[in-house]
């Protein structure tokens, strides 16, 4: 593969664009173990890759470079180790342990090696949940601080900024996980249509519109809480060189992800279930005509996760099989729809839509335009293909850059996706209701859909005496 893909633009800061230039030594060749191949960087040992993400008094990584090694060095190193050997190799090189430092020489080098940690801290803060890495992080800056005052005040901003972020991000899950339990225990345990006192979706908002913004609200608020190495440690294999254990195997953290993905399943059975809880076939088309409408302007929002999602719901058999509702539904909508998000030529429909949306969003002026939110399930399989299409490592024992540089290059456009703030106003009732109301479990779809439109062949008929 010739270099990268250049990105859209040079703001975009997560996406790879070539290095920095200092390094575009010749069109191929090796320069301090890093292999260069028109200008990009293709591979290198884990030791020199770690020796370019140190800064020095006259010399400070890309951006890119930086974001593309710190998402991808947690297959090959933990984070606080990591952080240990680029403190220690600083420490070396500046003569941090010197008793009388080079002060000249310090002050060049400081406000490089704050940079440094600074972006780290901004872009992966969950590493620093480990209270190792905080550690590491303060006893760099208290070497430096003795040549400069004004160190201690910046330790003190970025250490207060991360509690913060931190905060933010912990409160936010306490949240998810309260819901995920309480909706897990009491709700999913329909079996057979309950008592007509249930609220149904219209009752709580009859607009498709105000609904589409409100799944928007939800889908931005759980994406914001997805750290971007949680896709990278969602398929952490066993590094072969260190036969003895998997990085993290004490625990997958992708718990973030793990929670929007069931987030998706929850509303495809969310939609399901409105559509085959009311008796009557007039109010369940109405249900269905509703949903088409909503997705439609989730389309409109670049809210794809969500129209999925909806998409999905309908596309259950329990509601497909329903004729004689269908037959009521103008359904034309519902086919563009399905066209847009139809699975063949590998998405082909919605891989064209997305690109639209994300060149929108490069160009946008209001955060409403900004909003892309792509099928999830679908990103985390690109991504899985990625890493298991390509080795980690060459057989020389380097590490297969260009593989993560792309990997960079598609975390980066969802980190920059999911950074877009709601622009629209939240409604609580609404939201408490999508986390909430009660689904039916699979059986339970197809009870209340046999009791709805009864069935129609053989195999239908066991199926509804077993379920009885």
């Amino acid at each position: 593969q010739e270099g990268m893909p250049q990105t859209l633009s040079s703001t975009s800061m997560f996406t790879p664009c070539g290095f920095s230039p200092h390094l575009h030594t010749s069109k191929e060749g090796e320069q301090g173990g890093l292999i260069f191949q028109d200008g990009n960087l293709t591979s290198a040992s884990l030791d020199a890759l770690i020796q370019h993400l140190i800064p020095t008094t006259d010399y400070y990584p890309e951006k890119a470079y930086i974001f593309t090694f710190l998402l991808s060095s947690r297959l090959f190193i933990e984070p606080h180790e990591l952080l240990s050997r680029v403190c220690h190799k600083c420490i070396e090189q500046q003569r941090l342990d010197d008793p009388v430092l080079d002060k000249a020489r310090i002050r060049k080098f400081g406000p490089k090696i704050l940079q440094l940690l600074t972006e780290w801290t901004e872009t992966f803060p969950y590493d620093f949940q480990e209270e190792r890495m905080i550690g590491h992080l303060k006893d760099m800056i208290h070497r430096i601080a003795p040549c400069d005052e004004a160190y201690w005040k910046k330790m003190n901003q970025l250490l207060q900024a991360l509690n913060q972020k931190l905060a933010t991000l912990s409160h936010g899950q306490e949240g998810i996980v309260k819901i995920s339990a309480a909706v897990s225990d009491k709700l999913v345990a329909f079996k057979t249509k309950p008592p007509s006192i249930q609220r149904e979706i219209l009752s709580v908002c009859s607009d498709p519109y105000t609904l589409a913004q409100q799944l928007t609200h939800v889908e931005l608020e759980r994406l914001s809480h997805i750290g971007p190495e949680e896709f990278v440690q969602a398929f952490v294999h066993k590094d072969p060189l260190d036969g003895t254990k998997t990085c993290f195997s004490e625990q997958k953290k992708t718990s973030n992800l793990e929670a929007y993905v069931k987030w998706f399943n929850r509303l495809c059975y969310l939609v399901a279930t409105e559509i085959c809880m009311p008796a009557k076939k007039k109010q369940r088309a109405q249900v269905i005509e509703f949903f088409i409408d909503v997705a439609r302007e989730c389309f409109n929002i670049g809210n794809f996760n969500s129209l999925m999602a909806i998409i999905s719901g309908m596309n259950m058999s329990p509601v497909s099989r329903l004729k004689k509702t269908w037959s009521k539904v103008k359904t034309a909508k519902f086919f563009i729809l399905e066209h847009q998000m139809d699975p063949t030529g590998n998405f082909y429909n919605y891989r064209t839509a997305l690109r639209g949306a994300a060149h929108r969003s490069l160009t946008a002026h209001s955060n409403r335009e900004k909003i892309v939110i792509p099928f999830f399930s679908l990103l985390i399989k690109d991504i899985y293909f990625l890493n298991e299409g390509c080795a980690n490592r060459l057989p020389n024992g380097h590490v297969n850059f260009e593989k993560f540089l792309e990997l960079a290059k598609q975390v980066g456009e969802f980190i920059t996706w999911k950074q877009v703030e709601c622009p629209f106003e939240q409604d609580p009732n609404i939201i408490h209701y999508l986390h909430t109301a009660p689904i039916f479990t699979e059986d339970g779809l197809y009870l209340a859909s046999y009791e709805s439109e009864s069935p129609e062949n053989q195999t239908e008929k066991d199926r509804w005496k077993s379920l009885r």
